[in-house]
Formats: C-alpha cells, sequence, structure tokens
C-alpha cells in the first residue's frame, strides 16, 4: 500500500494574528517574501498542460458582470486588460493569502494548498488584499497602504498591482455568487480598489 507523509505546520506564529494586530505591513511583506521564492523557482521547466493559464481561471467573472453588473463590470474590464498582455509570467501558487502560508517553525514561512496556475506574476500577490477578514481588508486606508508595500516588497508596478486586484476581487465575489456564499468582503475590496484606481 502506497503512504503519504505530510508535515505539520509547528511554528507559533500567524500572519492572520499580525494582520489583525497592527502588523499587517509585516505580514504582507512575508506573503510577498514566500510568492517571491515559489516564482524565482525556474530550475526545472513546469509542465504547463498540468497548469491552468489564467485566462481559464478567470471564465466565470465576464459571465457574472453581464449577470450582476455593478463594480464586477469594472472588475471584468480589469481583466481584460492585464490578461491580454501578461508580463512576467511564471508558475503561480494561485491562492497566497494569510491563511496559506504557515509558520514551519525551523524552516521558517512556506506555503500551502498550490491551486497550479500559470501567468504573470503579479496575480499571485492580489489574494491577500482580500484578507484575512472584512474588518481588516477594507480598513480605511489599508487596500492603499497594502498596495505601497506590497509593490515595494514584491518589485511590481503599483498600479498595474491595483488592477490585479480589481480583477481578482471581483473573480472572489463571482465564485462566491455562483456557489450561494457571501460576496460581501470580495465585493468591498473590489469597490475601494475601483476608488483607488480613479484617483490615478
Amino acid at each position: 500500500a502506497e503512504a503519504l507523509l505530510l508535515e505539520r505546520a509547528m511554528g507559533a506564529r500567524s500572519l492572520t494574528a499580525m494582520a489583525r494586530s497592527g502588523q499587517d505591513d509585516a505580514a504582507s511583506r512575508v506573503l510577498c517574501q514566500v510568492a517571491g521564492e515559489l516564482h524565482a523557482r525556474r530550475d526545472r521547466p513546469a509542465p504547463k498542460p498540468a497548469l491552468a493559464p489564467l485566462p481559464v481561471w478567470f471564465r466565470q467573472l465576464s459571465p457574472a458582470a453581464s449577470r450582476h453588473g455593478g463594480v464586477l463590470v469594472k472588475s471584468a474590464a480589469a481583466a481584460r486588460s492585464i490578461l491580454a498582455s501578461p508580463r512576467e509570467e511564471s508558475v503561480l501558487h494561485g491562492d497566497i493569502h494569510h491563511a496559506n502560508v504557515l509558520d514551519f517553525g525551523p524552516r521558517g514561512w512556506l506555503a500551502i494548498d498550490p491551486k497550479g496556475l500559470f501567468g504573470e506574476r503579479g496575480f499571485d500577490y492580489a489574494n491577500l488584499f482580500c484578507n484575512p477578514d472584512l474588518e481588516t481588508a477594507a480598513a480605511p486606508g489599508r487596500l492603499a497602504r497594502r498596495v505601497r508595500v506590497v509593490a515595494e516588497a514584491a518589485g511590481l508596478e503599483p498600479s498595474r498591482l491595483l488592477l490585479w486586484v480589481l480583477a481578482y476581487a471581483g473573480l472572489s465575489a463571482s465564485w462566491e455568487i455562483d456557489d450561494g456564499g457571501d460576496p460581501g468582503l470580495a465585493l468591498a475590496v473590489a469597490e475601494i480598489a475601483a476608488t483607488e484606481m480613479e484617483k490615478g
């Protein structure tokens, strides 16, 4: 019989707890560091057929925008724009956020639960803006500050990162709507991102 050995994250630190207790900048930088390490691992060519390309990952957004309107229309437009002209493509984790990067003690912070995507590396930073919860993610000024911190830590253009946040938040909301869940958090983040974009 085959056996699978799993490793348990035994460290005491939590990025969710950090984000909720005044250490959001530090938590964001950890997430950026982990994502960056994953993107840098190019020693072996990726089996691209086994990875979902980002345009496929985003396929639910445009139909949802047509059905529900609102900020999803802006999210869909943002997605079309960035997906049409990808930069710095890489193997992507696909679900980097506070609960998916854990403290493994001596081994440091490691990511779990990869989705296996392929596309522009900027996408991998968008989900952290929808986490760890509504109160934290939608706090006044929080998204704009996160854009500055993440853009600097990850070496990304702030305006393009904001496009990814708007696109991803809309996609996340469309998933929640289609699954009968609560899209409130994702819609709130999308609205804030759209407002920040309008500020220029």
